[in-house]
């Protein structure tokens, strides 16, 4: 029995072994940064890699590069190339506004409007005049004064007091001058209401357009709150990534041939060259990422100079290469062969965001470096792209950074070359298993032969 048992402590042991490796999946990377959230409950998030992140990670793709909950397991992420721009936070300015004087029924465009305006274009006076149809008197509206902005007008906020209880609807046009107007916008819900000590608002206009005047008038004669203030949000610029440089040191091999390592995995797309004295040569960049793999030109050729001039130094301009490399090996090389010193290779690129959904316990951390994990990259876009029809296009994830040095998870274990250490203990254990249960297997046959 005592054999018996051993045998199933061995298979025992066999079984549980995959799950001890995958208890904590972090410790295939060889380090990881807490990560500090700029809101705990965002749910989606967007990391700026840093240079520490990229000097970690060995994989050609970046996919080793992956952030973890406080529980060690993996979360969905993708990374977002510098050509994919994050939309600013939204950005809003009060406006000036007018009301209109209610006007009779059935003629919207009756309305004549005589203005008197300062000398940087703002409207100073609004004078209506009104056609002569017939009807019922109705809400004049407001005439928005926008054309202190410069560019287009993402939406206007509506600001009122309080109503006892509000649903109207109102049409937007916009003109350049006062004269001609354009429709941009109708039968746009205004709502306040409240009930139980609940209240629902929407005050929001969509617009989309530059113009210098709006002018909101009510459909079908409903009756408009009493106006406080107008606040339009501004169509911002795509966020502006900033390069980031870093400067190699080479070695000389043939005549006009030098050579550079590149210390980590980054999307360098741009390039540039600095001698120690004036210079003026034509120069072809190469790289690769194995030393037994043959070299690929980059860019070039190009003719690069440097000239001090009265105390001060003029470079030519930096030369854009084709697509990113990550590679580790470059190479420049001269179409004169010279015997110059090796100049100073500057490398440029524009740090990814890896962005993310959080899933269970924080702290979080990123990880980076391996050679056993790869990250596949969820499809966190998707996501992104719906939260933005709902929250608006300036909508943005909440941001990521990491904190403080780098805390050692597998070392640099993580990142040597695959030894198939499991596949050995597996079958050790299945020969141990098996020599077990032969032992036991012929101690019974001895034990029934007498």
């Amino acid at each position: 029995m005592m054999l018996f048992s051993r045998v199933i402590a061995a298979v025992s042991l066999l079984a549980a072994a995959p799950a001890l490796w995958a208890a904590d999946a972090r410790q295939d990377y060889r380090e990881q940064w807490p990560l500090q959230l700029s809101a705990p409950q965002a749910g989606a998030y967007r990391l700026m890699l840093g240079e520490a992140q990229y000097r970690s990670a060995v994989s050609p793709q970046l996919a080793d590069v992956q952030v973890f909950n406080a529980q060690g397991q993996a979360l969905p992420a993708a990374l977002l190339s510098a050509d994919q721009p994050l939309a600013q936070a939204a950005q809003w300015q009060e406006l000036p506004w007018f009301p209109l004087p209610a006007q009779a029924g059935g003629g919207g465009d009756d309305l004549q409007l005589l203005t008197e305006r300062n000398t940087d274009g703002s409207v100073r006076r609004v004078e209506a005049r009104l056609g002569r149809s017939v009807g019922s008197a109705a809400p004049g509206g407001w005439l928005v004064d926008a054309s202190a902005l410069r560019g287009a007008v993402q939406s206007l906020r509506l600001d009122w007091q309080a109503p006892s209880a509000l649903q109207a609807r109102v049409r937007v046009d916009a003109s350049d001058d006062l004269r001609q107007w354009q429709r941009v916008a109708d039968n746009v819900p205004l709502v306040d209401l409240q009930h139980g000590g609940r209240r629902l608002q929407q005050r929001r206009v969509e617009i989309g357009q530059e113009a210098e005047y709006f002018r909101i008038v009510p459909v079908g004669g409903d009756a408009l709150p009493v106006l406080s203030a107008v606040h339009a949000e501004r169509v911002a610029a795509p966020q502006a990534i900033d390069w980031q440089w870093r400067a190699l040191a080479g070695t000389a091999g043939k005549p006009g041939e030098f050579e550079y390592t590149l210390d980590g995995r980054f999307p360098i797309a741009q390039v540039g060259i600095a001698t120690p004295d004036n210079s003026v040569v034509q120069w072809t960049l190469l790289s690769r990422d194995d030393a037994a793999q043959p070299w690929q030109v980059r860019a070039g050729p190009w003719v690069a100079y440097q000239l001090q001039e009265t105390g001060e130094s003029r470079q030519s301009q930096t030369q854009s290469l084709a697509v990113p490399t990550r590679d580790r090996y470059w190479k420049l090389t001269a179409a004169q062969g010279t015997t110059m010193p090796a100049p100073t290779l500057r490398l440029g690129y524009q740090p990814e965001a890896l962005v993310f959904l959080s899933q269970g316990e924080a702290p979080f951390s990123v990880a980076a470096g391996s050679v056993r994990a790869a990250r596949t990259d969820a499809p966190v876009g998707t996501v992104i792209a719906r939260l933005r029809e709902q929250k608006g296009a300036q909508w943005q994830p909440a941001l990521a950074t990491a904190q403080g040095t780098a805390q050692t998870l597998g070392g640099d274990a993580a990142v040597q070359p695959v030894r198939d250490w499991k596949r050995w203990l597996l079958w050790g254990l299945l020969v141990l298993g098996v020599l077990i249960v032969g032992g036991f297997a012929a101690t019974l046959l001895r034990n029934n032969a007498r």
